[in-house]
């Protein structure tokens, strides 16, 4: 079956504007727009697994990252989707690409994270859809080819902050394949909402705070129906699922699917949650700068979903691309 080619920028995007966080994370973020910006890609697809057995990748003993590669075959691209890393559990997304620049997805594969020579791992990771029921795509994903189809998501346990680096090795074709290392920093505490943490009240617009202005909230097309209800209206009386994003302004090509898929859930869990969708840019405009809600939550990349408890804490935390599953779980954490 001929693959159609497809261009890949990245699972988040870096937004315009000076933020707290180290700079080794927003170079790391950066650099992966800037590597993959412009190169032309298609996707080679292997049978969909679960999470691998860490046992079916090689343990470090002691051995470096560069030796871990030696009698390894080489060739893949790691190109990372989060840019937010705290020391403990870490969510990473992020896809592979190979040599000819074609999206690997759905092979089985694992991460390995490295400080000061030592390394850890492997770290399991799974292979997730981006993909929607077709009532719920929009015409912008449908009609865009670099739209972003799917990733891989690992959940890493870094013990510190500070430079690290990551690799991935995926099994293809019964041959272990691995990727050059990239840096990954993690930051002592980055300013962006945490687990746990009350989440900050904003007041977002609405079709009737706007007077049915649909285009100054919304950049989706068709628009969703995540304007209904005012955050600083709901936050601490009921679950709500906080989504902030711009599909038809989103460089990263992941605001629209995500969008889609939280529009999804919204119809799957009905009256469970509030669904809020808050746009990046004033009026809609990137020269109009960002949105006070944006810069209220510190948000240094987009897009972010957050799911938030009956109580206005944050149970769930998404940064980039993520699947209906992940949207899933989160929403769990929040309801019940």
């Amino acid at each position: 079956m001929r693959v159609p080619r497809r261009r890949f920028r990245s699972l988040s995007f870096v937004l315009p504007r000076p933020v707290r966080l180290p700079l080794a994370v927003l170079a790391t973020a950066l650099a992966a727009l800037a590597g993959c910006a412009e190169e032309e890609s298609g996707r080679v697809e292997a049978p969909r697994a679960p999470a691998p057995a860490s046992t079916e990748f090689p343990e470090p003993r002691g051995r470096s990252l560069a030796e871990l590669r030696k009698g390894l075959a080489t060739g893949l691209e790691l190109a990372p989707g989060t840019a937010v890393h705290e020391p403990g559990p870490s969510r990473f997304g992020f896809a592979l690409f190979d040599r000819a620049r074609r999206q690997v997805t759905g092979a089985p594969a694992a991460l390995y994270v490295s400080r000061e020579g030592k390394v850890e791992g492997p770290f399991a990771t799974r292979s997730d859809s981006l993909t929607v029921r077709p009532q719920f795509q929009s015409r912008g994903v449908s009609t865009d080819p670099d739209a972003a189809l799917s990733l891989y998501v690992a959940e890493l346990t870094v013990s510190r902050p500070g430079e690290h680096q990551i690799m991935a090795v995926a099994q293809l074709d019964d041959r272990l394949v691995a990727t050059e290392p990239i840096p990954l920093a993690v930051a002592r505490d980055a300013p962006v909402p945490e687990v746990g943490e009350q989440a900050p009240r904003v007041s977002t617009p609405t079709v009737a705070s706007m007077a049915g202005a649909i285009d100054l909230l919304e950049t989706r097309d068709p628009p969703d129906t995540m304007h209904e209800v005012d955050f600083a209206d709901v936050v601490g009386r009921r679950p709500v699922l906080l989504l902030f994003g711009t599909p038809a302004l989103c460089k990263s090509r992941v605001c629209g699917p995500v969008v889609d898929l939280a529009e999804q859930a919204k119809a799957d869990h009905e009256g469970d949650a509030a669904f809020i969708h808050m746009e990046i840019y004033e009026r809609n405009r990137v020269e109009g700068g960002l949105r006070p809600q944006v810069r209220r939550w510190n948000l240094p990349t987009e897009p972010w979903a957050f799911a938030i408890d009956r109580e206005g804490r944050v149970a769930a935390r998404l940064e980039g691309a993520f699947s209906a599953r992940e949207l899933d779980e989160a929403l769990t954490k929040a309801t019940e």
